[in-house]
């Protein structure tokens, strides 16, 4: 489990496609530090198994499943990437419940800046759009965010200074994919409600 607070901006270093899988190797010397294989760790939202690394570099194999869903069939050498490691059970829970399975993905529709903060708007997919209410929680790119308004389909978060200098989302533009993760307890809540044998199986 991860909280969506960015530890690292890390870097993409190779990428090896395969017929239906890919491997990749990511700088991230701070969320390495105390890596072991089979430690999880998100790449831009989207949770990964450490298969090595050697202090400064780790890698992880990328299955198809993952490679359609999310934007990280897109990354290429050179591009940058938040990296979070999975949550201790000692840390402070700084953002909100993140899994690292990502639910869809949006692209940004525009940047409004403002004195100190950027309000940006995203795509919202209809897959994903019932769970995304006004001040809730959403995960962009791994990037724990309160929702500051929302349509049928489209949202808007609005970016502190240090958001936009510490994670990827101070450099992309519009027209950019980003990988979306809803509150998950969203997602609970809905499959109590509407599957009632569930509920009755549960009270007894």
């Amino acid at each position: 489990m991860f909280t969506g607070i960015v530890e690292e901006l890390g870097e993409i270093v190779a990428v090896e496609l395969g017929a239906d899988s890919a491997v990749m190797r990511v700088h991230g010397p701070v969320v390495t530090s105390d890596a072991t294989p089979g430690a999880s760790i998100a790449v831009n939202g989207v949770c990964l198994t450490v298969v090595e690394h050697d202090g400064q570099n780790f890698s992880v194999d990328v299955m198809a499943e993952t490679l359609n869903r999310s934007s990280l069939g897109a990354l290429r050498p050179g591009d940058v990437v938040n990296l979070e490691r999975a949550m201790a059970a000692a840390s402070r829970f700084g953002g909100h419940i993140v899994q690292g399975h990502v639910d869809g993905t949006g692209q940004i529709l525009a940047r409004l800046p403002g004195e100190r903060w950027e309000v940006v708007q995203f795509t919202l997919p209809p897959q994903v759009s019932r769970y995304v209410v006004e001040k809730g929680s959403i995960t962009v790119d791994g990037v724990s965010l309160t929702v500051s308004a929302v349509t049928d389909d489209t949202f808007s978060v609005s970016l502190i200074p240090t958001t936009l200098g510490l994670t990827t989302l101070g450099h992309k533009g519009v027209g950019d994919l980003v990988n979306l993760e809803v509150d998950v307890i969203a997602k609970y809540v809905e499959r109590l409600l509407t599957h009632p044998s569930t509920n009755a199986e549960l009270t007894v």
